[in-house]
């Protein structure tokens, strides 16, 4: 349990997962349903240790992802995953391991992703809902922003079009175009197909390999 700082209780825990440590955030004196996503100051192990402290932009984020989602999806999404000490996401055996020091939604997206990489591709998969059993482009990258508390209802690659802010994002940019849609979230791409000449199974899946976004528009979310 952290320590109580201006009337608020930070929480943080971690262990070693397969080389990685493994975060879990949670929140303060907040209502589970009021805010279900924000964690503001983050620590390792040691509470002493200041890891990343949010800026404004981000909080903001935080606590507006708390009005807009519904309370069920702090059950639908993930609020703990493995996290790794560098700059950019690093992957290993499919899963994706986030950056110490990203924002938390951030974090929470990467999470979310992960749970989507054993899932079939499905033409309008993840639209209906973001629970579903197959996902397709778009119906992919809405789960992940969703749990990041980014957006409230799945979009459509035409809608990803005009999300956000135009231009590449530091930490998440959504590449958009009429048919497709794929996220670059810390350093690796969410996709459903591999880009390889467009061969290979089509799914929601992370891949390191970097695709030319001609043609897409890039778009990314305030503050991130």
């Amino acid at each position: 349990m952290g320590r109580t700082r201006r009337g608020e209780r930070v929480l943080s825990s971690a262990q070693q997962v397969k080389g990685w440590r493994l975060e879990t955030t949670t929140y303060g004196n907040f209502p589970k349903n009021f805010l279900p996503s924000a964690t503001f100051v983050l620590y390792k192990t040691d509470p002493e240790e200041l890891i990343y402290p949010v800026n404004r932009q981000i909080l903001l984020i935080a606590v507006l992802s708390g009005l807009i989602l519904p309370s069920a999806s702090g059950d639908l999404f993930p609020n703990s995953g493995p996290v790794a000490s560098s700059k950019s996401a690093r992957l290993r055996w499919g899963q994706a391991a986030a950056p110490q020091a990203a924002p938390v939604p951030v974090k929470r997206a990467i999470w979310a992703a992960n749970q989507l990489q054993s899932k079939p591709y499905r033409y309008g998969g993840g639209h209906n809902s973001f629970k579903d059993h197959a996902y397709d482009c778009s119906g992919t990258v809405s789960y992940a922003l969703a749990a990041a508390g980014l957006i409230s209802s799945p979009m459509s690659s035409t809608e990803f079009r005009r999300y956000g802010e135009r231009g590449p994002g530091r930490w998440i940019t959504i590449y958009a175009r009429e048919g497709h849609t794929f996220a670059v979230i810390a350093g690796l791409r969410l996709d459903t197909t591999p880009f390889d000449r467009y061969t290979g199974r089509w799914a929601p899946r992370w891949y390191p390999a970097y695709r030319p976004p001609y043609g897409f528009d890039a778009r990314y979310p305030i503050g991130l």
